[in-house]
């Protein structure tokens, strides 16, 4: 499916604000809401947006630990293994496979090191777990979680 400049304007701003109201997202993008609606829900039936979710601060919830696990499998382990086993927990806020000698690269948010400990303790228990290599973070030096595409791109 092709998507135009609109599309992706449209979802540049449902990014920015996934509960903006179609009117409201028609005004950024110069569409009328029943034209936004159309779009997301081609967009939808299509696959190019997957759906809407709350983002969750997570020293909000007291998690203010976060770090860096760098995932080794044994033998020839598939990412979506990787992710079913790593999607147990809720700590694993992203993974990702990466090139290198690691298999995949997880960011854990914990309430504190023994939080954090614990977690890396159960994921390495794991069958498909050779080994982890960790690193905690200190500070953040530049953060874009919220970053949106340039609607060119």
């Amino acid at each position: 499916m092709a998507f135009d400049d609109l599309d992706k304007q449209v979802v540049a701003a449902l990014v920015e604000d996934a509960r903006a109201s179609y009117a409201e997202v028609g005004v950024k993008v110069g569409l009328s809401a029943s034209a936004v609606k159309r779009r997301v829900d081609r967009l939808r039936a299509s696959g190019a947006i997957t759906g809407f979710s709350a983002r969750v601060d997570p020293s909000a919830l007291g998690w203010t630990t976060e770090a860096y696990v760098e995932l080794f499998c044994r033998g020839r382990t598939s990412p979506a293994d990787i992710a079913a086993t790593v999607s147990k927990y809720p700590e694993v806020t992203d993974a990702c496979t990466i090139t290198g000698e690691a298999d995949a690269l997880l960011h854990i948010r914990a309430a504190d090191v023994r939080h954090f400990e614990q977690v890396v303790e159960r994921i390495g228990a794991e069958p498909l777990v050779l080994r982890t290599r960790s690193v905690i973070v200190l500070s953040r030096l530049v953060s874009r979680t919220d970053a949106v595409p340039h609607p060119a791109h």
